[in-house]
Order: structure tokens, then C-alpha cells, then sequence
């Protein structure tokens, strides 16, 4: 399993200013505005196609992936985003975690076919630090994935920080087998950002035969020419890209569109994809990652097997753990110093344990509430409500002052996405978990409220009040 790595040292990242990029997709042909927004933490990354109507929005994520051939495309809501893999390599290396993509057609442009132009606009606009804790999570068991039709392996490693090795084999006399190696994310702006994508002579032109690469231009790929190739070819692909004097380099068996920025620059790109692609975990996490022949597809299909890993130990190590022999942090007098509600209102019995972000607290139900006798007679259930007033007491109990002789309510301004998971009956115990998801400003406080009893969640969502000075 993995444990959260809360250093309060990381902070989430956005930008400073909102900057435009324009270029053109290479599989669609269409012209493209992209214009990167700050946005708020905890939001992540997101795409809105500012084209259609009512603006949808679609969340850079693994879950929103509908199709990896040639490239990364995401769908949600009818909108689709194809070609994101550069630009969230470059997000990454960037440290940019939130950040509201506005775009005006189906597919992220080429540009040069590298992610450093998307660097170079993220650093135009600077970055900003905000006032929320970036949680990184750290991988304790080897996640792996293998496809032994494509013979591609990968694996996750635990590790203190963010590390990948890629091999690549394409079983080409002139590409051969290249390794690239990436120690610490910081290393990616410099090293792997530059590399560009490539594509071999005889995928060109089968491509540009069935008119799958309508925007691709002979300057944002490099061509690699593993097999004898004829003066037509040559022409063929010299009259599709409007090129003169288009030939072989023969020292490296290249076409002479480019000059290769690094000896194993394919290699490198796979590295800046496979960057790419995991950004779409959407959770911050430590890892070695080796990777053997990565491609899209698989890719993707490593980055559900992290995020369904990460998801299912999350629950685990957010589960409060109640001893009933310890000491409480609050007893039943210091709550109710702190909290205006008294019998039969009162729905916190002690506290157990507290910070500055977060407050554990319970409630032991019995066959004396009073309000068994008139919901649900002889069929005893808690009614859920009252399990968000338990809630919302709990979450009181953590941003009231305490140190002070002035008295404060607390008023529901909003529930959001509350959902209740099992019935609760006499003889439960409820654990009650309240965690401060912004800072509280003017007497707003934002929270994640969830119930357990045991290692079970019963209840869960977004609770919203005001406190109000007496």
C-alpha cells in the first residue's frame, strides 16, 4: 500500500498570468487557440472547448481517456480534447498542478512537435504558489504491467522522489536500442522537454495516404529512414509538405527536415509521453518508473493500474483510528464550553484527536435517542440528517476559537454531494471526520465531512457554514 507524504514544505502551483498559445493539430489540420488560466487549488487540471455550447468542461484524467492511437484523447461531456501528451508533460516538469485550459477546437496543437514551446509559455507567465499543501503519495508495493504481444513491460518502483527509465526497441537497424533517463523532475525543462516526436518514412507515408496527419508538417517530427527509399518517395513526401531539396541524411539516416537536438532524442520523447500520460494518474506521487517499449496505449493502460492502486489504499490510510481506551483530546465539558447545543441536540460525545487542518470526533448511538421514538418506530435508523448535524458540530468544534470567552454559532450556508452508504443503529459507534478543504476567510469555512463506523465510511460530502460572533 502507499502512505500520504503531507511535507509542508510542497505547496500546489498555479500561474501567474493567463497566456495564449496557437498552432495547428496535427491529425485534425485545424487552427487552435489554447489560453492557459490560472485556477484555484485542489482543482487540477482541465480543459473547457470554449467552441461548443455551453463551454464543457473535461478533466485531465485516466478515467476521461477514450483513445490512444498516435496520440492521447480525452472526452467528456460530448467534448473531446485529443493530442494533450505534450502539453501535460510539460505541466508536470513545470509543477503546475491547477490550471483551466480554454480551447477552441478538438485537438492541442503540434507546435514543434516537442513540449518545450508549452514550457517556454508557462515560464512567460510565471508561476505562483498557493495557499494549499500538495500531497504527494509514495508507492510501498511494485505496480506493474506487462503486454507480451507488444512485449512492453513497466513498473513502479518505491522511491523517495519522481524517477523514470525508458528503453526503446524498435527492432530497426538505424534507431536500434536507445535508453533515456530521467533522475528528478527538475531535470525535465533542460533534458527531456526539447525532444520531438518521430516517425519512421514508411508509417509518413502511409499516413499522409490515408490523410491521418492533415496539419503535420515536415518541421515538427523527425523522420527516421530504416529502409532503402526511392527519389519518388522522396518527391511524394517533398510535394506533400511543400519542401525543396528533401533528402536522406545519411549520417544518421534521417530525413534533412531537422537536426536532431540530442543523439537519443527519440528515446527521450517516449520519456516526455510517458510523462505525459501519467500526469493523468491526477495524484501527485513518488515512483522509480521503468519502462520497456512504452507507447500510448500502454501508457495509459499503467497509469489506471497507479490510479486504481492509489484510490483503493487512499480510504485505507484516511481512516481515523479510534482507541476508546485513550484519553480524549475533548471531554463532554470542553465541548460544550466551545459549541452552543445541549441535550437532546448535542451530537458529539468527545473529541479524540485534532490539528490545525483536521478533527476526529465521536458519537456513540443508543437505544435512548430521542429521536428513535418517532422516526422509524420500531424499525430504529438514525435519521441522516442528524448525521451531518454530527458533522457540522464536529467541524464547529475545530475552526470556533477556543481560547477565548466570546460564544459563536455556526449556520449552514450549503451540503454538497452528500452521500449516505449504510443505516446507522443503536449500538454504533460513529467516528466523525471533518477536514478544512480551504482556509477560512470572512467566517466561511469549507469542509469534507465523512462518518465511519469501524473501517466502514457511512456517510461523506461537502459541508459549507458561517461562524457568527454572539
Amino acid at each position: 500500500m502507499e502512505h500520504i507524504n503531507s511535507n509542508p514544505g510542497h505547496f500546489q502551483h498555479t500561474i501567474n498570468d493567463e497566456v495564449t498559445i496557437s498552432g495547428v493539430g496535427i491529425h485534425s489540420g485545424e487552427s487552435v487557440v489554447l489560453t492557459l488560466k490560472p485556477a484555484e487549488p485542489n482543482t487540477g487540471i482541465n480543459f473547457q472547448r470554449i467552441d461548443l455550447p455551453d463551454k464543457p468542461v473535461v478533466k485531465a484524467d485516466v478515467d476521461n481517456v477514450i483513445e490512444t492511437n498516435r496520440s492521447t484523447t480525452i472526452e467528456a461531456s460530448g467534448a473531446r480534447i485529443s493530442t494533450i501528451e505534450h502539453l501535460m508533460a510539460a505541466l508536470v516538469g513545470m509543477q503546475i498542478d491547477n490550471l483551466l485550459i480554454e480551447i477552441d477546437g478538438p485537438e492541442v496543437p503540434i507546435l514543434d512537435g516537442s513540449a518545450q514551446p508549452f514550457v517556454e509559455a508557462l515560464e512567460k507567465a510565471g508561476t505562483k504558489k498557493q495557499n494549499a499543501e500538495k500531497i504527494y503519495y509514495s508507492i510501498d508495493d511494485n505496480i506493474s504491467f506487462s503486454d507480451e504481444e507488444k512485449k512492453v513491460e513497466m513498473v513502479a518502483l518505491p522511491y523517495h522522489s519522481y524517477r523514470i527509465n525508458t528503453l526503446i526497441d524498435f527492432n530497426s537497424p538505424v534507431l536500434g536500442t536507445q535508453h533515456a533517463t530521467i533522475k528528478n523532475i527538475n531535470e525535465f525543462n533542460k533534458d527531456i522537454a526539447p525532444s520531438r516526436t518521430f516517425s519512421f518514412f514508411h508509417e509518413l507515408e502511409y499516413l499522409l495516404e490515408n490523410n491521418l496527419i492533415k496539419g503535420g508538417d515536415i518541421n515538427n517530427a523527425i523522420v527516421i529512414v530504416d529502409k532503402p527509399v526511392t527519389e519518388e518517395q522522396i518527391m511524394t513526401i517533398s510535394k506533400a509538405f511543400n519542401k525543396i531539396d528533401l533528402h536522406v541524411n545519411n549520417d544518421v539516416s534521417i530525413l534533412n527536415n531537422v537536426k536532431l537536438r540530442f543523439p537519443d532524442e527519440p528515446a527521450r520523447h517516449k520519456l516526455l509521453d510517458l510523462i505525459g500520460d501519467l500526469a493523468l494518474v491526477g495524484y501527485a506521487f513518488n515512483a522509480h518508473i521503468i519502462a520497456n517499449r512504452p507507447g500510448h496505449a500502454s501508457n495509459i493502460k499503467f497509469a489506471k493500474k497507479i490510479k486504481d492502486h492509489i484510490k483503493k489504499n487512499i480510504g485505507h490510510s484516511e481512516i481515523p483510528k479510534y482507541d476508546p481506551l485513550l484519553p480524549p483530546v475533548m471531554d463532554i465539558q470542553k465541548i460544550e464550553n466551545t459549541l452552543p447545543h445541549r441535550y437532546p441536540f448535542l451530537m458529539v460525545d468527545k473529541v479524540v484527536e485534532i490539528s490545525d487542518k483536521h478533527i476526529v470526533a465521536i458519537k456513540n448511538v443508543t437505544y435512548n435517542e430521542p429521536f428513535f421514538q418517532g422516526h422509524f418506530p420500531g424499525n430504529c435508523v438514525m435519521p441522516g440528517v442528524l448525521m451531518v448535524e454530527a458533522l457540522a458540530q464536529t467541524g464547529g468544534l475545530l475552526v470556533i476559537p477556543r481560547d477565548t470567552e466570546d460564544k459563536y454559532d455556526t449556520y449552514f450556508l450549503k451540503i454538497e454531494n452528500f452521500k449516505f452508504k449504510q443505516k446507522v443503529v443503536p449500538g454504533d459507534t460513529l467516528i466523525l471526520k471533518m477536514e478544512i478543504l480551504h482556509p477560512v476567510r470572512r467566517g466561511i469555512s469549507t469542509m469534507k465531512g465523512s462518518v465511519y463506523i469501524g473501517d466502514k465510511i457511512v456517510a461523506e460530502g461537502i459541508l459549507v457554514a458561517q461562524i457568527v460572533k454572539k
